[in-house]
């Protein structure tokens, strides 16, 4: 069964409520929603290659994003998983190559836009990562993580962006 958008849709709405104690719940309903092809193979693809990803099998996990994301372009969740895997194989450009191809296929991945902003931080490139982070923290406000690096980069930058 393919992601279902309109669920997505209610689910991001939710997700942006400055009031929500299960923000968790609401994240993890997303996530299995996007995780969702269409294809019970490709939905097998990305289950191998997360738990390659999992047990730090970097070039298994890249395979199998790989065969999914030739099989399913258009797939945005394909892309950002082997963009992970790029990103932590130290392969930058690939992973920003695949985290711009998701971002078109789903302008709304907050996940995406948090791995282009580790990516931007990552080459120093702060003021961009900034506005990545904001980016992100305007669909997915409760994001923990996202509020430490926007607080980090706001004091490296001057809270402006570049």
């Amino acid at each position: 069964m393919r992601a279902d958008q309109a669920r997505v849709e209610g689910l991001l709405q939710e997700l942006r409520s400055p009031e929500l104690p299960n923000w968790q719940m609401v994240e993890a309903e997303i996530w299995a929603e996007w995780s969702r092809s269409g294809s019970a193979a490709m939905d097998l693809l990305l289950q191998r290659g997360r738990d390659a990803l999992e047990a730090d099998d970097i070039a298994t996990a890249i395979a199998h994003f790989t065969a999914l994301t030739d099989h399913a372009p258009d797939f945005a969740e394909g892309f950002n998983a082997r963009a992970t895997a790029y990103f932590r194989a130290g392969l930058f450009g690939p992973a920003l190559a695949d985290i711009q191809r998701a971002l078109v296929l789903n302008p709304q991945h907050f996940g995406a836009m948090i791995g282009l902003g580790s990516i931007l931080e990552e080459v120093g490139r702060t003021g961009d990562a900034l506005a990545a982070f904001r980016a992100a923290a305007a669909i997915h406000p409760h994001e923990p993580d996202l509020k430490d690096a926007i607080e980090r980069l706001e004091k490296a930058t001057g809270g402006v962006t570049l």
